[in-house]
């Protein structure tokens, strides 16, 4: 009898990792190696599963399950949305919710509401310019920061930023403010388009007991 090949899991590096680990806990998928916080192996293997795992950072997790390096692979919505990869989209987590939103100075208002021509720092510029351009219809100029992006209005590099908010409290400390929201995020499970052919009854199985979980 044909051995099953393995199935790869690609997961964010971070919360998102200990989170989804835990859920898969409760579906009886588990991967031992894992556990080990001194581990310095880059593949964890759950050899009677015939699973794999690997922690990647998030914009890289997209590419991995696009190019099949990885089957499954668990995400946040913003790097979805930011990398645009062919994948599928199948299961909201309900875990690492937080908003993707337009922030800046109250006085910064008045700009967003006569759509003017302003500059928007951001980790996001793909969001950023699909929200201006395509929902506004708003001309800006984008300017992309890798760093702590609340500095954008404060030191005068741009107007506003467009960036993730959990709690708001960096913003409010900085003196800045909610001004839009773009749209809600939350961690996501994705599919490489050929592993879902390939081993539909595996996956859909897993999806089947997730979904059983969250509900």
């Amino acid at each position: 009898m044909e051995e099953k090949r393995y199935l790869t899991f690609a997961l964010t590096k971070g919360r998102l990792a200990g989170k989804t680990l835990a859920l898969l806990e409760k579906i009886g998928i588990t991967c031992e190696e894992m556990k080990d916080k001194d581990s310095r192996r880059l593949i964890f293997v759950n050899e009677e599963q015939r699973l794999r795992f690997f922690l990647a950072k998030g914009p890289d997790v997209p590419t991995y399950v696009e190019y099949g390096a990885a089957d499954i692979g668990v995400v946040g919505k913003d790097e979805l949305l930011e990398e645009g990869r062919r994948v599928h989209e199948v299961l909201d987590l309900g875990f690492g919710n937080c908003r993707m939103c337009v922030c800046g100075p109250e006085s910064a208002k008045e700009l967003l509401r006569h759509h003017e021509r302003i500059r928007v720092a951001s980790k996001y510029p793909v969001i950023a310019k699909d929200y201006f351009y395509n929902k506004k219809h708003q001309t800006v100029d984008i300017i992309k920061l890798n760093g702590s992006v609340e500095l954008g209005p404060i030191v005068g590099l741009s107007d506003v930023i467009v960036d993730i908010v959990e709690t708001g409290s960096t913003l409010r400390e900085n003196g800045l403010a909610v001004l839009e929201e773009i749209c809600p995020l939350s961690a996501r499970m994705i599919v490489n388009r050929v592993s879902m052919q390939m081993e539909t009854e595996r996956i859909r199985s897993i999806l089947l007991q997730l979904r059983q979980q969250l509900a």
